[in-house]
């Protein structure tokens, strides 16, 4: 009796989590936050954005690897940064450094620096998080497993739903991302990549789709314009490059 009214206690204590809708129409804001078209219903903003009001809100997070301007944040925790031969492991596409997320210890370390991060996101009024580069092993030249990859997953959406924030997969279509309590997902460049398909195969609906060739955002929007929120947006995401919605 007493355990069954602690666990009722603790579900009813538990902070309510709750997806983006499913197939709303959204903008990708990681350049810089605008004003947002009156068809948005999602906006996905940098942590160190403030949300945008009367929309449900994203908040990103680059979980496995590093961002570009935070170098110096990085050099001062230079152990849980991957290397070889005393190298950092760079993902050469985006010029970030990988996290070394290969032991207990350091997977860890970083949940806390990732994990107040996160608490930032649920303190600034965000709803969701989406932690990029989930897929950083296949760029570690064979140092980080996928199961490696998946405990530090498992820990970072525990810390978001913890705080009533969904959890977002990016990347690594083919793992069905459900399994480690993700609870949608943003898919870059997924008609591009015939990937789509993947993504809803877990998701339905929730998947915020985000393309950046017209020839790939029309594809995506014949195929799944009719289930799926996609946005075709410029590479650089900037403030006033383009929009287009299907």
């Amino acid at each position: 009796m007493f355990s069954a009214l602690v666990l009722s206690v603790a579900l009813t204590l538990a902070p309510v989590v709750t997806p983006p809708p499913g197939g709303g129409d959204l903008d990708y804001q990681l350049g810089g936050a605008v004003r947002p078209d009156p068809r948005v219903e999602i906006v996905v903003r940098d942590r160190n954005a403030p949300p945008s009001p009367g929309r449900y809100n994203v908040c990103y997070v680059n979980g496995f690897q590093t961002q570009p301007d935070e170098a110096s944040f990085w050099r001062d925790r230079w152990s849980l940064v991957l290397k070889e031969d005393g190298r950092a492991v760079v993902d050469e596409a985006w010029g970030e450094w990988l996290l070394d997320i290969r032991t207990t210890t350091k997977r860890a370390a970083l949940a806390r620096i990732v994990g107040r991060w996160i608490d930032g996101c649920a303190r600034d009024g965000f709803d969701a998080v989406e932690f990029d580069n989930l897929d950083s092993w296949s760029r570690s030249r064979g140092l980080i497993t996928r199961a490696q990859a998946k405990a530090f997953a498992r820990t970072l959406v525990a810390r978001a739903h913890a705080d009533g924030l969904a959890a977002g997969q990016k990347n690594w279509a083919e793992l069905d991302g459900t399994v480690l309590g993700f609870d949608f997902a943003v898919a870059e460049e997924c008609g591009r990549y015939a990937e789509c398909g993947d993504y809803v195969a877990s998701y339905g609906s929730r998947v915020l789709a985000v393309e950046y060739r017209r020839a790939d955002f029309d594809r995506a929007c014949a195929r799944w314009g009719a289930r799926l929120g996609i946005v075709l947006r410029d590479r650089a995401l900037s403030r006033t490059g383009v929009r287009s919605w299907c």
